[in-house]
């Protein structure tokens, strides 16, 4: 499990409209690399382009490359579903499925690649996603109470879990937190630290003490202009981000001159 990303010439458009324009970066695995940036940058549109997610917007196309280890996930021959098998997704809002057991939440995607699954093999996916994302003493005994009577933060890791059963080499997360009190922060939070010793992670935040708290390597966007697309302006360790970046337009965003 986990695989390097490396993205080359990456535009990304919305009918006419350039959203995020020539995007290069490599993204390495076992480790957290965080998208920072200003509101519209482009950011989240960028992460959606790793899984190919970007394509359920009408007239979304990319140009470029994205490379997962050795597959172009634009090649015409492959399939974006399996793709988002190999590359999971998080979104802002906690979104467990609201009709379903806590169990039938965790085991839904592997159900939809395995339909002969049997009972004892389900369990033991259910409780490895579930002790994977923390979540397994607070649950155990409830496994089929629905997902929905979770609090947001139990939700937040009940929908980490779902990405995970499926063993997919890369977990994107857009925002996970920003729903979330502080404790179910730092919940999420520690379990993105251990989460990158198997996955490839690459985290939206506008948060930047956490992204300096989580995160390997951070990309700042930033938009070239009003009403003009949203582009990396640099990328490096974290720690050299925060304190000794290169472009004085990520100092002055780190600082808080603008954004």
């Amino acid at each position: 499990m986990a695989k390097r990303i490396d993205v080359s010439g990456l535009n990304v458009y919305y009918g006419d409209f350039l959203a995020v324009e020539d995007v290069s970066m490599t993204i390495e695995p076992r480790a957290v690399t965080a998208f920072i940036g200003s509101s519209g940058c482009g950011k989240s549109t960028f992460l959606r382009t790793l899984n190919r997610m970007h394509e359920v917007a009408p007239n979304a196309r990319v140009d470029g490359k994205v490379m997962l280890d050795d597959l172009d996930i634009y090649a015409p021959e492959v399939d974006p579903v399996a793709v988002r098998r190999e590359i999971g997704m998080v979104f802002q809002q906690p979104n467990p499925f609201p009709t379903m057991s806590i169990y039938d939440n965790v085991i839904a995607g592997s159900k939809l690649n395995n339909q002969r699954m049997s009972k004892s093999n389900a369990d033991d996916i259910v409780e490895r996603a579930l002790r994977d994302a923390n979540l397994w003493d607070e649950v155990k005994d409830r496994l089929a109470k629905p997902g929905s009577g979770l609090s947001g933060g139990q939700q937040q890791r009940l929908c980490i879990a779902r990405a995970v059963a499926v063993q997919p080499e890369v977990l994107l997360m857009d925002e996970p937190c920003s729903a979330l009190d502080p404790i179910s922060t730092l919940a999420i939070e520690d379990l993105i630290a251990s989460l990158k010793e198997n996955y490839t992670i690459c985290i939206v935040t506008h948060n930047m003490q956490q992204a300096a708290r989580v995160s390997d390597q951070t990309a700042f966007f930033n938009l070239a202009g009003t009403g003009q697309p949203g582009r990396l302006i640099e990328m490096g360790e974290t720690n050299k981000i925060f304190t000794k970046p290169d472009k004085k337009e990520t100092e002055n965003y780190i600082t808080g001159r603008f954004g």
